[in-house]
């Protein structure tokens, strides 16, 4: 056999357009995705409050209002309502000007202080970012008022020794931030990427389980009625489910160790996860066959940056923030981060994956009722096309 012989077969076209089409569809999907750190960074909505009656808070709020990078700021809520919106991600940080600013300041006895307040049960990017922006913002101010301060102590130069050490020291304190970070998160990457990684584990295990499935439902259609094959397909799904569900919450509860209420809440939604995740890759599968594998994988690729787990929806390019409202990832990830690290309840997130999962569910349903014929009737209308098809005799004459 030559090389160019052995290259026309089967085996060797499918694993040049595997390598070619994974190469391209991964980093067709992946590069021009994260091309929105720190590009779309200015997307983040934050909250200035300011409640400071003197000059010095609303001089503040102005000069953060011009300064800081981001176009959406809200300035006429509530620094109660604001956090609520943290608790969702609604917001990425909440910047708190206290009714006393201006007159601590003012005084001199105390540090006064502005709160900077974030939620770290959410993306990565957001918590990385705001602690950066918090720390650019705390220095320019402690520098700024440092040097207000010293201004007013240089004004008087004849004074005692200790006390221009006291005065030098109110100087280096005369403002200290005050950065509150809520629903804070244990330490370790692995506790942050936990929620995708087990959306993940999932999503791939039940692509492939629906590959092998429905190839078992086309090849048992002799042996069975559609309706019979389809309830087997969904209950092996759902025996794989629980078994994988369990080891997943195990390997969760030994290196991450979530504790014990969190690993049940762990399990029951990774059990919802393979279903809907299974019915959802299974539509393609239904649709295309065998070519509905490769449909599955780039889509796989969009949701892997489309969860929401390292950018958040606010900062995700169109394509990818449209795919997050259709995608089951994203939902699960979202319910992963209330329930392991959030101040939230998940349920929204939980209902919303059911929604994905339910009409997936009923998608299948038709395609099986109205695409995939029984075995007989296939028969028949074969046979039925080659009795009409002319043979070759008849056309010759």
């Amino acid at each position: 056999m030559k090389f160019t012989q052995f290259l026309k077969q089967k085996g060797p076209i499918g694993a040049i357009f595997m390598g070619v089409f994974y190469a391209v569809a991964m980093l067709g999907i992946f590069l021009p995705g994260y091309t929105a750190i720190p590009g779309n960074i200015d997307k983040l909505p934050i909250a200035i409050i300011n409640d400071d009656a003197g000059e010095y808070g609303a001089k503040i709020a102005d000069q953060l209002e011009e300064s800081l990078p981001f176009k959406e700021i809200e300035t006429n809520v509530t620094n109660k309502q604001a956090l609520k919106e943290l608790e969702k991600n609604d917001l990425a940080l909440v910047v708190h000007i206290p009714e006393t600013f201006s007159a601590d300041m003012q005084k001199g006895e105390v540090s006064s202080s502005i709160d900077f307040t974030m939620n770290e049960a959410g993306a990565t990017t957001v918590s990385s970012t705001m602690n950066s922006v918090v720390k650019q913002i705390n220095d320019q101010l402690s520098s700024q008022f440092s040097q207000q301060t010293a201004q007013g102590v240089l004004m008087d130069v004849h004074v005692p020794e200790e006390q221009a050490a006291a005065l030098a020291k109110k100087i280096d304190t005369a403002y200290v931030g005050n950065v509150v970070a809520i629903n804070e998160m244990p330490e370790g990457m692995n506790n942050n990427m936990l929620p995708m990684f087990l959306s993940m584990a999932g999503y791939v295990g039940a692509m492939i389980g629906a590959m092998q499935l429905v190839g078992a439902f086309k090849a048992n259609r002799n042996k069975a009625s559609r309706r019979r094959l389809f309830t087997y397909m969904q209950l092996t799904a759902l025996l794989i489910a629980v078994v994988s569900s369990a080891l997943a919450a195990g390997i969760a509860f030994l290196v991450n160790d979530p504790g014990s209420n969190a690993l049940f809440n762990l399990m029951g939604q990774q059990i919802i996860n393979y279903m809907v995740f299974f019915n959802f890759t299974a539509i393609f599968m239904f649709l295309l066959g065998d070519f509905g594998m490769i449909v599955n994988l780039p889509i796989l690729f969009i949701q892997t940056l489309a969860n929401g787990s390292v950018i958040p929806r606010e900062m995700m390019h169109l394509p990818y923030e449209w795919a997050s409202y259709i995608s089951p990832m994203y939902y699960s990830v979202q319910a992963y981060f209330a329930n392991l690290y959030g101040s939230i309840s998940a349920s929204p997130f939980i209902w919303s994956l059911l929604a994905v999962g339910a009409a997936a569910l009923i998608i299948n349903i038709v395609l099986v009722a109205f695409v995939h014929k029984p075995v007989a009737e296939e028969v028949v209308e074969t046979a039925s096309k080659a009795e009409k098809a002319p043979t070759s005799r008849e056309v010759t004459v």
